[in-house]
């Protein structure tokens, strides 16, 4: 299989102001009290310290926050990861994924302590749908991967420094690209079995400088999800570039805020 063309990685860089665009679609019902448990989930190429700069901020709000460490050997070892920390908590939980995250949340999302759903620059597949080929329609290919010797790929250097993390420090671009970990193509070529966003509230980061998932396919899959959003001029990694605007975000969500009004840059 041509990873870099199942993947659709497609990068180009358009310039939008940081709003908050509440859409319209089926109504979901917000949490009728507030959640104090946060799970955060990682993408691909990385683990829990993708949220090393969010979780201080929430835990300063008085939440108890958790990152779980996907192994990124199988989509269902990935999901059984997640369901063994939402399991652990002692109340219902607000699941928060990034990226290839997204499709883990949206699977592990059916666990019934599972009060709401945060996606942050993230796959939102549905029904049958694989992350690997959502991206097909949006945007042209531009590849970064690079698989190791025994065929588990990596990003490249010049996407991570380039198209992953491009509103970084070089010094946090590099140290994005020496601890990304390798990650079985079998974990983002898997099928949703049951897409809990279609009986959950949601909401969405959205990243409008993001070169790894299309802006345009974030917008359409929150759409879809009828979910709340922040959009944000950032890279693929919004809870690094902004992380106490993605707090707040996930703050407002686990407190039942169903409408977040509009916020400026």
């Amino acid at each position: 299989m041509n990873f870099q063309r199942a993947f659709h990685l497609p990068f180009d860089l358009v310039l939008l102001p940081t709003v908050l665009v509440p859409l319209h679609g089926s109504a979901q019902n917000a949490p009728s009290a507030p959640i104090r448990n946060i799970v955060l989930v990682h993408g691909a190429w990385a683990d829990g310290s993708s949220w090393s700069k969010v979780v201080p901020l929430l835990e300063a709000k008085g939440f108890h926050v958790v990152c779980v460490q996907n192994p990124l050997t199988s989509f269902a070892e990935d999901v059984a990861a997640t369901n063994r920390m939402i399991d652990a908590q002692d109340g219902p939980v607000l699941l928060v994924g990034h990226s290839y995250g997204g499709a883990v949340i949206t699977e592990a999302g059916n666990n019934p302590k599972v009060a709401g759903l945060v996606y942050v620059a993230a796959f939102a597949s549905d029904h049958g749908e694989l992350s690997a080929s959502m991206g097909e329609p949006y945007r042209p290919i531009t590849g970064v991967g690079e698989p190791l010797a025994d065929g588990l790929p990596v990003l490249s250097g010049k996407g991570v420094l380039d198209d992953f993390a491009q509103d970084h420090t070089s010094k946090e671009r590099m140290t994005l690209l020496a601890t990304q970990r390798p990650t079985k193509w079998a974990a983002l070529a898997s099928a949703i079995s049951a897409a809990s966003w279609n009986n959950k509230p949601t909401w969405f980061v959205i990243a409008s400088n993001d070169r790894t998932i299309a802006p345009q396919q974030e917008q359409d899959s929150a759409r879809k999800m009828n979910a709340k959003t922040l959009t944000l001029q950032t890279s693929h990694v919004p809870m690094l570039s902004r992380p106490r605007e993605v707090a707040d975000f996930i703050s407002e969500a686990a407190n039942g805020k169903s409408d977040p009004g509009v916020q400026g840059n």
